[in-house]
């Protein structure tokens, strides 16, 4: 059995969080980019993979009553698990005021911060003018390091002169889409340390004496 077989047996999970406000919104379109092409990637190299998108804005009063009441409501905690159980986030944010947006920092704050160590990242954002580019080194990159996560070199920040244009005077958004999903793809290759390991199961003492006794 060659590697790509071997890598066939298995799947990898990417949890999508788009914290864009309006529907449509340009962070959903980039996140959604981004998840079309590490899905397309992770498949040509022999994996599995199952994705799920988050729009953090449905869980806005979800995620302020956990701030008050320390308690997740079910959909908000639903989506916890999946995060925890995930192994990599792409997440999105729109800029506000040179920084992610408080619904996207308000959503990492009532995860488990240990739950994301050693977890694989693409980080992405979308603006109304190419200065806020910065926000991805400078305020994204910065938190997902502070929580111990892998992140991918490469990440995307979409401007409004992304949509609906093949060219935007440099590299097409596309491009730069496919590059910093295969950098996601290379950290999803191999063992997975943010990964649970599996629950053993403990079987009863007959069956447990029956394997033994069949076995001789």
């Amino acid at each position: 059995m060659n590697e790509q077989q071997e890598n066939a047996m298995e799947t990898r999970r990417i949890t999508v969080l788009s914290a864009g406000l309006g529907v449509p919104s340009s962070s959903r379109l980039l996140a959604d980019q981004l998840a079309a092409s590490a899905e397309r990637q992770l498949r040509a190299a022999g994996y599995d993979a199952k994705i799920d998108v988050v729009e953090l804005r449905d869980l806005a009063v979800d995620i302020a009553n956990n701030f008050v009441t320390g308690y997740a409501a079910p959909r908000l905690a639903e989506v916890i698990a999946g995060v925890e159980n995930s192994d990599a986030i792409i997440a999105v944010s729109p800029v506000f005021s040179a920084s992610y947006s408080g619904l996207f920092k308000s959503f990492i704050d009532v995860l488990d911060p240990k739950s994301l160590d050693g977890k694989a990242v693409l980080l992405g954002a979308t603006g109304g003018t190419d200065r806020h580019q910065m926000v991805l080194d400078y305020a994204m990159r910065p938190l997902f390091s502070y929580l111990r996560t892998r992140i991918a070199a490469t990440g995307v920040f979409a401007g409004p002169q992304d949509w609906g244009n093949t060219d935007d005077g440099g590299s097409p958004l596309s491009a730069r889409v496919d590059k910093a999903a295969g950098e996601l793809v290379q950290l999803l290759s191999g063992p997975q340390p943010g990964r649970k390991a599996p629950v053993l199961e403990s079987l009863p003492f007959e069956q447990l004496l029956a394997g033994i006794s069949a076995g001789r």
